[in-house]
C-alpha cells in the first residue's frame, strides 16, 4: 500500500468539514437573494434602520401590490418574448444539430468553429448591428425584432448542444426508420426529435433565461416602445421611484420566480442534456 487508509472517524470528520464548508459557501452566494426578499417585505420607515432587521419584523405587502398595479404589462411582454425565443431557437437549432451530427455536411467542422466564435462576440456590438438593420426595416421597438435578436444569443449554443446529444443516437435506430420508408425529414421529426427530449428541454430553458434576463438588446432595440420587457420595467421603475426600495425588490422577486420555477422543474432534463456527448461508449 502506498498510503495509510483513513479510519471511519477520520472519514466522518472530513465529510462534516466538507459539508460545513459547502453550506457556508451556499449561504454566502444565496444571501443577496435572501436580502432581496427581506427588503421586498420591509416598510419604508424601516428601510434606513441601523442596524437593519435581518427579518421583516413589521412586514408589508405594499411593494407587491405596486408590482401587480404597474409591472404586469412588462412581465407579459417578457413572457411572450421568452416563449417566442424558445420556439425560434429550437426551430433553427434542432435541424442544424441533426445535420451536423448525422448528415455530416461539407464544412461541418468550420461551421462548428464559427458557432463557437459567435458566442464570443460582445452583445453590445451585436445590438448596434441590429439597430442599424432594424432602423432600415422598421423593426425597432417591436417584439418580433427583439425575439430575433435574443435568438442570436441562444442559437449557437443550442446547435452545439443538439449536435452533441444527437451524435449519441444509435445509427441503427435511424437505419430502421429508413428501412420502414421514412425519409430524412420524417426520421428527424418522428425519431430524432422525440429521442432528443433532454436536449430540447435544455435548449429551451437556456433560451428562455437568456431572453428573460436580456437588457442590452432590450435597452437598444425596444426602449421607449409600447411593449417593453421586465428588465426595462425594473430600470424605469428604479429611475422613477428610487426611494421605494421595497417595491423595487418586490419587482425583482416576482421577475425571478418564472425562471426559478422552470429551472427547478427542468433540472433533471438539463443535467442529462448538458452532459450529452461527454462520455462515449
Amino acid at each position: 500500500m502506498t498510503g495509510i487508509a483513513l479510519s471511519t472517524p477520520q472519514r466522518r470528520n472530513r465529510a462534516w468539514v466538507r459539508t460545513t464548508v459547502g453550506v457556508l459557501l451556499t449561504a454566502a452566494m444565496l444571501f443577496p437573494v435572501y436580502w432581496m426578499i427581506n427588503v421586498s417585505f420591509t416598510r419604508d420607515q424601516d428601510m434606513r434602520k441601523s442596524p437593519p432587521d435581518l427579518f421583516p419584523v413589521h412586514g408589508t405587502l405594499a411593494g407587491y401590490r405596486t408590482v401587480l398595479d404597474e409591472q404586469l404589462p412588462y412581465l407579459g411582454t417578457s413572457l411572450v418574448i421568452g416563449l417566442g425565443t424558445v420556439v425560434l431557437t429550437v426551430t433553427l437549432a434542432a435541424p442544424a444539430g441533426y445535420a451536423l451530427a448525422k448528415l455530416r455536411p461539407r464544412g461541418g467542422g468550420v461551421l462548428g468553429f464559427l458557432l463557437l466564435a459567435a458566442q464570443m462576440i460582445p452583445g453590445i456590438i451585436m445590438a448596434m448591428g441590429f439597430y442599424a438593420i432594424y432602423l432600415q426595416l422598421g423593426l425597432l421597438q417591436s417584439v418580433p425584432g427583439l425575439i430575433v435578436a435574443d435568438s442570436t444569443l441562444a442559437v449557437p449554443f443550442a446547435v452545439l448542444i443538439f449536435t452533441a446529444f444527437m451524435s449519441g443516437i444509435p445509427g441503427e435506430l435511424l437505419q430502421a426508420a429508413q428501412v420502414d420508408g421514412a425519409r430524412a425529414l420524417r426520421t428527424f421529426w418522428s425519431v430524432v426529435l422525440p429521442t432528443s427530449r433532454n436536449a430540447v428541454v435544455t435548449v429551451s430553458l437556456f433560451a428562455f433565461l437568456w431572453s428573460w434576463s436580456d437588457f442590452v438588446f432590450a435597452g437598444t432595440l425596444v426602449n421607449g416602445g409600447a411593449h417593453e420587457p421586465i428588465t426595462l420595467g425594473i430600470y424605469h421603475y428604479i429611475g422613477n421611484n428610487n426611494q421605494e426600495w421595497n417595491a423595487i425588490m418586490a419587482t425583482a422577486v416576482v421577475a425571478s420566480l418564472p425562471a426559478a420555477v422552470i429551472l427547478v422543474l427542468a433540472q433533471r432534463y438539463v443535467a442529462a442534456g448538458v452532459t450529452a456527448g461527454a462520455v462515449k461508449d
